[in-house]
Order: C-alpha cells, then structure tokens, then sequence
C-alpha cells in the first residue's frame, strides 16, 4: 500500500525548489528594491494603507486567500479521478502558475499606487477594458461572499464548537488592535498573550459548543433561540440560515472598518491557528509514518474501522470520472478540463489577484517583502490542499454529491485522524480540523466583502450624480453586496453556485495574467513575456471550453433539454438554469474581448515602443 506521506513528499520538494529558485528570479525580473516607497508608506491613511510588519501582512494575506476552495476541490478531484492527477495538478500547477498570478499581481499594483487589477490594465488599453474587468471582479465578489457565507454556515452547524470558538478569536482581534495601534503595547508580548488566547479559545468552544436555534447537536450546546423565529433554511437547516445571515452581516460591517482595527490584528492571529492546523497536519504524517503511527481512537465514521497512514482510494478512476465511488452521483466529467476548474484555489485563483491587488499592495512595508507575501503565501494555500488530499486519500467518505457535504467530513474526520499521530485525542482533534476551516473562510469572506466595496467605488469614480453618491458610500454598497449574496444563496443550489464561482475564479485568474503581460510588455521592449503570457493562455483555454462544457452539456442538454441528464420540470429551477447560461456566455465573452484588447495593445507596445509607463509614481533605476 502506497502512504499519504508520498503526496507530502512530492508537494514539500516541488515548492521548496520552485520557492529558492523561480521564487528569486521572478523578485529581480520585476526588479523589487526597497529603497522605493510603497504605497502604504506613500499614502499611509490609518484606514486603508497602512504599513504592516511582514509576519502580520504574511497572516493577513494567507488568511485571506486560503477559503474553502482549495478544500474543497481537492477532495472533490481526489474521488471524481483518483488522488495522481489531483496531486501533480497541484504539485506542478501551483509554483508554476498560481503562485506566479499572485506575484506579479502584488507587484503590479505595487506599483500602480496600490490600485486593483481593474485600474491597472485601465492604463494600457483604456476606460473600456477598466470597466469590463471592476464589473467582472466585482460580480465575482458576490458570488466569492454568497458561498464561503453559506459553507461557514454549514460548518458551524456541524460543529458548534467552531461557532464558540470563532467568536472569540473575533473578539480578540478587536483588543490585540487596540494593544497594538491604540495603546502602543510590545509587538511580541502582545503576539504570546493572544495567539494563547486564540488556542483557548479551542478549548472554550469544545466546552461550550454554539447554536442559532434548535436541532441536533452535540450534548451541552448552547441553543440562542427556542425557536428557528424569521431565520430561513438554507439546505434545509434553520441554523445554516441563521449563521449565514449572521457572517453576511458580520462580513459588511468587517468590511468597512479601519485594516488595523479588525483585519490585520485578526488574521493575523488567526494565522497561528492556520498554520498550525495546516503545518502541523503536515508534520503529522511524517512523524506519524516513521515515528507514532495513528492514534487507536481514530476510526472510520461509516465502517468503524481504524485509520492508518496508508491511502485507501483509487490513484486513477479514468478519464470521465465513472470508476470512482461518486460515479452514480455526478454527470460526465472528462479530467480535461473539468480537473483544472474543480482545482481553482489549491493551485490558482483569480480571487487572489483581488486580495493582492486590493488589500495587500496597500499595507506592504517593502518592496522585497512581496516574494514571500505573494509567491510564498500562494505555496502556502497549496500546502492547505495537500492536506485536504491527505485527509481525503485516508477515510474517503462518499458524501453527497460533492461541494460542502463531501469537503467537511472528509476535512475536519481525515485531519482529525492525522492529528492524532502527536497523541491528540481525536473527539477534540476532528473540531479543531473543523475551526481550521471556519478560520480560513471568515477572513476570506470578509476580505471579499472589502474588495466587492472597493470594485463598486473604482467604478463609480468621482460620483457626478447624487445616485453615483449614494452608491459609493461605503455602507450602502457593502450592504448591497450582502443583500445580493443572500438572495443569491435562497434562489439557487449549491452545485449551481460551485461552478458559476468555479469558472469565474478562473477566468478571471486568466485575465489578471493579461494585466501582468500588459504591463511588462509596457514596460519594456525586452521583457520576456512567457512567465506570465504562457499561464495566462493556458488558463484562458482551459476555462472556456471548461465553462462550455458546463454550459451546453449540463445545462443546456441536461436540465433545459434533457438529452444529456434528466430536465428540471418545475418553473423556478428552469429559470436558474436559463440564467446561469446567460452568466457563462457572458464571461466567455468578457474575457474574450478583453484578451483582444489586450494582445492589441502588447503588440503595439512591441512594435514601436511607445507603451504606457510601467511604474506610475516611481522612479525607474
């Protein structure tokens, strides 16, 4: 039998490689030196740039990309065509690709003033391509809001504890950013007491475990209301709705907060759970396969079987996906290109050119501290899927048809069970797994919530009319962003959201490798542009025929036609299906229009090198 620490070994020498060597190739290619000023040092405000020590920076932005994506794709892609290509897509695709987009996306706005990517190609080819790129970003936040909204739910009602836990790490956040930016405290004490206070929180929790309203919980949970009141069911839980409602209203006020108030000081404390939860898992197969071994008391939820370290799934169930035990519960997949869509975050994500572009470059210190924020931290969310696939490859739970109900299991039950290798007792490891996750897409959430803001206001402007005024105002247009997601999430099914959010994550990961190529072909005649014009067209690829693929064989000819699946019978879900097409064709063609904008403008720049500037407001060498 093959072990889970092979999958551990591989993803740890393909990033460490990639990290000393491409990692420091790319930080002189886009020529980082420190004695420029940042844009946070620049345009220091106390609200939105504001410099921030590396290690803080570095949680806030791990933080912030690692959600619920790169957890679950993975497991998904693992029992959909067995653990081999989910692993070398990673292995191979992050360093190469996803770590490359979330570099020289910080690197550009670095040095475009902390601007997004929106405002960066707006530069080379115009106001046209600006707007069409804020308006594909900003729906793209909705949809990023609408589902790490409603996977928060699910896991705080599967584990109460979480919820405990989750609250009081929130409310340590506020008082480590008071200790920190209004007291003046010491940096490094005020790290010992409330990264403690973090992990207690753990403990509190498992005591005291959380829920909204009635249902099945574990013994001594905290019931908030007698009764589900006005909360609406979300996959047919009360509690799901009301902690969906809860985070969207949690994520709009987070959102317009001063950074050094709540978003820094909590991911950055958070960041601690994260890597501990995701390093320590790591550590946890090599000590427990050479070393410990697996705790007895961990078992198979289903069989009651004992665990080990060994991998109980397929390494191949063929090219469509029909070998593996979710064979009879999804339609035809072919691995190419459905792996490279199922897969987004663990290995690229255009939601981080977002956070790069639109929190980070505003609260970075130093120019050199990009290739680690930026080409580190990406490794770092591929490190988190190595664990989804390790946890996923051990106990291999079949659960429901993908997406949340087959993630979370298999997550918070594998992780759990690796855990136990340090002699954790696995009733507490399992919720600790399941806090991990939570944490990861808190801050993902509410991150989004601020970029959704920030869009909106890039593409108001300078408001010229008192509706343009009412919309850019900070409070209205993240509650806007709230109100949408919400109804968002009561209109459709989770499968629907999953691939809508799938395919323009992608997507728009493509199109921010355009701005990157836009802006180094601006830059200079003798800019090699293979770095990131070869990722971008490879994604670009992918992610069309993947979204075509989606559209007129699932949709078109399975649930409006019924030649390919059995057609939905009833009005409303007709309608979604009608709607969802109409969003893909719209993307596809978004970003086939920008892609023709863009190559027209690289090839002008070439050709008589007369490109826009390529570091707006700071002074070449």
């Amino acid at each position: 039998m093959v072990g889970v620490i092979w999958i551990v070994a591989l993803v740890l020498t393909t990033f460490t490689v990639a990290y000393i060597g491409y990692g420091r190739y790319l930080s002189q290619f886009v020529d980082l030196d420190d004695s420029r000023e940042t844009p946070a040092h620049k345009y220091q405000d106390g609200q939105e740039y504001v410099p921030a020590k590396k290690p803080v920076l570095l949680g806030h932005h791990y933080s912030s990309i690692a959600g619920g994506a790169p957890v679950v794709g993975p497991i998904t892609a693992a029992l959909v065509w067995g653990w081999v290509p989910a692993v070398l897509w990673v292995a191979i695709g992050n360093p190469l690709l996803g770590a490359v987009h979330d570099f020289v996306s910080l690197s550009s706005s670095l040095r475009h003033e902390g601007k997004s990517i929106g405002y960066i190609i707006g530069q080379y080819v115009g106001e046209r391509g600006k707007n069409m790129l804020l308006w594909f970003a900003f729906l793209l936040t909705i949809l990023v809001v609408a589902v790490f909204a409603l996977v928060i739910g699910v896991v705080l009602n599967a584990y109460p504890s979480a919820a405990t836990a989750s609250l009081l790490y929130v409310t340590l956040a506020f008082v480590f950013g008071l200790w920190l930016y209004q007291l003046g405290l010491p940096f490094s004490v005020g790290t010992v007491v409330f990264v403690t206070g973090v992990f207690a929180s753990v403990w509190v929790g498992i005591q005291y475990p959380l829920a909204i309203v009635p249902g099945d919980y574990p013994a001594g949970t905290i019931v908030l209301f007698d009764s589900a009141l006005f909360f609406p069911e979300l996959l047919d839980s009360a509690n799901i709705g009301a902690w969906v409602l809860v985070m969207l209203v949690y994520g709009a006020a987070a959102s317009v907060l001063p950074v050094w108030m709540l978003l820094q000081p909590r991911d950055y404390l958070s960041s601690f759970l994260l890597y501990t939860g995701v390093g320590g898992s790591l550590l946890a197969v090599i000590v427990g396969t050479y070393i410990t071994g697996m705790g007895s008391d961990a078992v198979h939820p289903e069989t009651g079987e004992a665990l080990s370290f060994e991998i109980t799934t397929g390494a191949w169930y063929g090219f469509l996906g029909q070998g593996g035990p979710l064979a009879d519960m999804i339609p035809l997949m072919p691995l190419f290109p459905l792996l490279f869509l199922t897969i987004a975050c663990g290995t690229i994500s255009g939601f981080h050119s977002l956070v790069s572009s639109g929190t980070t470059a505003k609260q970075l210190n130093k120019e050199t501290d990009a290739r680690l924020i930026g080409y580190g931290g990406m490794l770092a969310e591929g490190l988190l899927a190595a664990v989804a696939l390790c946890a996923v490859t051990l106990v291999a739970i079949p659960a429901g048809a993908g997406g949340i109900g087959l993630a979370l299991p298999n997550f918070a039950t594998g992780g759990g069970a690796i855990l136990t290798a340090f002699g954790i007792p696995f009733e507490y490891a399992a919720p600790f797994m399941a806090l991990v996750l939570a944490s990861f897409l808190l801050t993902s959430m509410d991150t989004a919530v601020r970029l959704g803001r920030y869009m909106l206001e890039e593409i108001i402007g300078t408001p010229e009319t008192a509706v343009e005024e009412y919309a850019a105002n900070r409070y209205v247009n993240t509650s806007i962003i709230a109100v949408v997601a919400f109804f968002l999430l009561g209109s459709g099914r989770w499968e629907d959201l999953w691939t809508l959010f799938g395919g323009a994550n992608q997507l728009l990961a493509s199109l921010a490798l355009l701005t990157a190529t836009i802006w180094l072909a601006n830059w200079s005649q003798s800019k090699q542009l293979i770095s990131t014009g070869g990722p971008m067209a490879l994604m670009g690829f992918i992610t069309i025929i993947g979204l075509s693929w989606v559209g007129l064989y699932q949709i078109l000819g399975g649930r409006l036609l019924g030649i390919t699946a059995e057609a939905e019978t009833t009005l409303i879900p007709q309608l979604s299906a009608v709607v969802q097409l109409v969003i893909i064709a719209i993307l596809i063609g978004l970003a086939l229009s920008l892609f023709k904008i863009g190559y027209d403008n690289m090839q002008t720049a070439r050709r008589t090198g007369d490109g826009v500037a390529a570091d707006v407001g700071a002074d070449d060498d």
